[in-house]
């Protein structure tokens, strides 16, 4: 009896495993594959539901007005990407390869934008150059009058690059942290120069890196619709475009043809992502030596002046935006008053939705990503399935959020569907977000499980224990730091995300970020504004708790280790 128990269980688990593999796997294809398909057929159809063929792109691009939207998104997009890289490099390299002082100071300031929708940057830009802007009037008279073109490109780019810097920066930090000095110390000694140093080895070992970042930045800019919707005026890119089609319009059709243009850029940007990855070879080995810097006063006061510029940016926006927030009329009435945040704070507000839709959306998704991606890592079941469900797993990375929240209004939307009922219901945008920051979360949550020795699972195999009870005992504890970093990824991105969800929300169930938009078509800035501060302050006190629990987390397993060890 014994004997056959062994041979049942680890079959019972493969069985198990496949079983949930399978399940969540439709669950994959129902909520990303299938509304994917019901944009390219609306895409190649009329309003009657027959196949028109390429008919809706040719008609767009025979629009005069349609195409100067593309052309704008392009321009936009290449000029806030070399801006936004070139800042983010310079900022990173100042952070890991200088003596400046207060690093901490500046990667906190430059990590803000993060925790703040991106419409935040474009109202803020109004307080100070718009008609009656801080800058524009020369602080009320004191200093002389600086105006811009507010209202249109210069509008845009200044938003863009405010809100790709913090992207740029972050993934070019980790880049230029990891490096082998001895390479440095080569090159020293064959007598190349700082300046060829760095163009020889420091921009080679972040290439993979660099590229990455220019993709990233580009398709942000490229899909954003909160930073157009703002400050854009009459430059219309395809974001703005979409929106007016749909919504404006009720022209679906044309509609699914301009978010097909959208995904384009994006899933180029993936393919080149991924090739580009699997060239890349380890930069660092078992020998390597960490960076050492060295005194360079000149290097140091250049890279600290840029530092301080681009944080004062920075914090110039967030406390322009606080300042506009607390007076009463601006800017005829500068009276402190906190009568914008009146009524932020009901139990059916947008920012009471927004808060419990981000942590629903926290909770189902890190649980879904985490069960997900662990069966896909960690079980010994079907290749074929596992293979299958990796790559629909990484297909949101593909999917702007403007996309995202259109196919699901195809899809959703359709009374023939079986998962009709969703739609204008909470859940919908739930899903929404789930799905639309799913891929990044699952990068993050199978890195951390493949740092996990295999062992534990061959050992509760050999012990007859069930994998669910290895994953609960052993797995989930191990795992519980990456778990709270996915768990405030998805709530903070939830807050802030705005074109995911811009066609899907209730008028019952508006969230912030929509309301934001809202406010600010009718002309209450200065409410949007104080919305756009709680959404911060809600983004940093999540933050804030999670860095305090995995802080804990990692002093316990260390101090069970060093007892262990003793």
């Amino acid at each position: 009896m014994e004997m056959w128990l062994k041979r049942i269980r680890p079959n019972a688990n493969a069985w198990s495993q496949n079983g949930f593999i399978l399940i969540m796997t439709l669950i994959l294809i129902l909520t990303i594959l299938l509304p994917l398909g019901e944009l390219v057929m609306k895409a190649v159809s009329n309003q009657e539901g027959h196949f028109i063929g390429l008919a809706n792109f040719a008609k767009y691009f025979s629009t005069p007005s349609l195409v100067t939207s593309l052309w704008n998104s392009i321009k936009v997009s290449l000029i806030t990407t070399v801006t936004a890289v070139t800042l983010g490099f310079g900022f990173a390299y100042a952070l890991e390869r200088s003596g400046i002082r207060g690093k901490w100071f500046f990667r906190s300031i430059a990590l803000l934008p993060l925790f703040a929708p991106s419409m935040l940057h474009g109202l803020a830009l109004i307080y100070l150059f718009g008609n009656q802007g801080l800058i524009s009037t020369g602080f009320f008279g004191v200093l002389p009058e600086f105006r811009i073109e507010l209202y249109g490109q210069i509008g845009i780019l200044l938003s863009e690059i405010l809100y790709t810097f913090p992207q740029a920066f972050l993934i070019l930090s980790v880049a230029l942290a990891s490096s082998d000095y001895r390479l440095y110390e080569a090159a020293e000694t064959l007598g190349a120069s700082t300046w060829r140093t760095f163009w020889t080895v420091t921009v080679p070992g972040t290439q993979f890196a660099l590229i990455s970042t220019i993709f990233v930045c580009f398709v942000l800019t490229f899909t954003d619709f909160g930073a157009p919707k703002v400050v854009g005026g009459q430059y219309n890119v395809l974001a703005t475009d979409l929106f007016k089609q749909v919504i404006g319009q009720q022209n679906m059709q044309m509609g699914a043809a301009v978010g097909v243009l959208l995904l384009i850029p994006a899933v180029i940007s993936f393919v080149i992502d991924r090739i580009s990855q699997r060239k890349q070879s380890g930069w660092l080995s078992a020998k390597s030596i960490p960076y050492r810097i060295e005194k360079n006063k000149l290097r140091d006061g250049l890279l600290y002046t840029l530092c301080a510029s681009v944080s004062a940016a920075i914090l110039s926006i967030i406390l322009v935006a606080i300042y506009g927030s607390v007076v009463k009329v601006w800017p005829y009435n500068l009276q402190f008053s906190f009568s914008h945040y009146d009524g932020f704070f009901d139990g059916t507000g947008p920012f009471v939705n927004s808060l419990v839709i981000s942590a629903a959306a926290a909770v189902i998704g890190t649980m879904v990503t985490f069960m997900f991606a662990y069966l896909i890592e960690k079980s010994r079941g079907f290749a074929l399935l596992r293979n299958a469900a990796y790559f629909i797993s990484m297909l949101p990375l593909a999917l702007p959020g403007l996309v995202l929240g259109l196919i699901y209004v195809f899809y959703f939307n359709n009374p023939n569907q079986p998962l009709n009922g969703l739609y204008g219901t909470i859940w919908i945008v739930i899903i929404c977000n789930i799905v639309h920051f799913y891929s990044v979360s699952f990068l993050t949550m199978t890195s951390a499980l493949k740092k996990l020795d295999s062992e534990f699972e061959a050992a509760s195999e050999t012990m007859d224990v069930p994998w669910y009870r290895a994953l609960i005992r052993v797995t989930v504890p191990m795992s519980l730091p990456s778990i709270l970093e996915i768990f405030m990824y998805y709530f903070i991105n939830s807050m802030v995300t705005v074109s995911a969800i811009i066609f899907l929300y209730a008028p019952d169930l508006k969230p912030a970020a929509v309301a934001i938009v809202n406010m600010e078509d009718s002309g209450d800035t200065a409410q949007a504004a104080a919305m756009s501060l709680l959404i911060i302050l809600a983004n940093l006190m999540m933050r804030t708790v999670v860095m305090l629990l995995s802080g804990r987390i990692r002093r316990r397993t260390e101090a069970l280790l060093v007892r262990k060890d003793s």
